[in-house]
């Protein structure tokens, strides 16, 4: 569970700090200053896209295209449920901001974490396909 939440961490800094509505994400960092980039921003960049594809090609491969729509669909529905409940507001755009900003992020946590998952419910072990000569 703590290699989980530690994936977790990491979707979230990559999600939050690429755009959240606070106003200091890299998006905004950058957005005054398009089309000149300084190099600090430059580097910055490289480094979220590094996290982004990375997050995003694991999830892919390990979820596959059904399997993220399904988690979707499931976190999609828990914000429903917790809506109805009362226990989430939705009348401010901030607010469905940071919820569908936090949806990415677990959704990519899920997805980099899934294969570990699934390793310890049934025993089975991921691989990736190479070409042998």
């Amino acid at each position: 569970m703590g290699r989980f939440v530690l994936r977790l961490v990491a979707a979230f800094v990559v999600v939050f700090a690429t755009f959240n509505p606070t106003g200091f994400s890299y998006v905004h960092w950058v957005a005054p200053s398009i089309p000149r980039i300084e190099p600090l921003q430059a580097v910055a960049g490289v480094a979220l896209l590094i996290g982004w594809i990375l997050h995003l090609r694991a999830t892919v491969r390990s979820l596959g295209a059904l399997g993220v729509l399904l988690v979707g669909a499931f976190l999609a529905a828990l914000v429903w449920l917790l809506v109805s409940w009362g226990w989430i507001r939705m009348d401010r755009s901030d607010t469905v901001t940071w919820i569908v900003l936090s949806m990415i992020a677990i959704l990519l946590a899920l997805g980099v974490s899934w294969s570990h998952f699934r390793r310890r419910i049934t025993g089975q072990v991921d691989v990736t396909e190479a070409d042998v000569p």
